[in-house]
């Protein structure tokens, strides 16, 4: 049997493993406004 999903999360939420600092990164990459994918909200308001 193979890994599943949720050994995948587990390893993510686990401070000691490696995957857990790439998923930091991830995350703050994502919610960066400077970083060029980031994919907050839209800047137009429709009055």
């Amino acid at each position: 049997m193979g890994r599943t999903s949720n050994d995948d999360r587990s390893d993510s939420m686990n401070p000691n493993n490696d995957a857990y600092d790439d998923s930091q990164d991830n995350r703050s990459d994502q919610l960066n406004p400077n970083n060029e994918r980031y994919q907050g909200q839209d800047q137009d308001d429709d009055e």
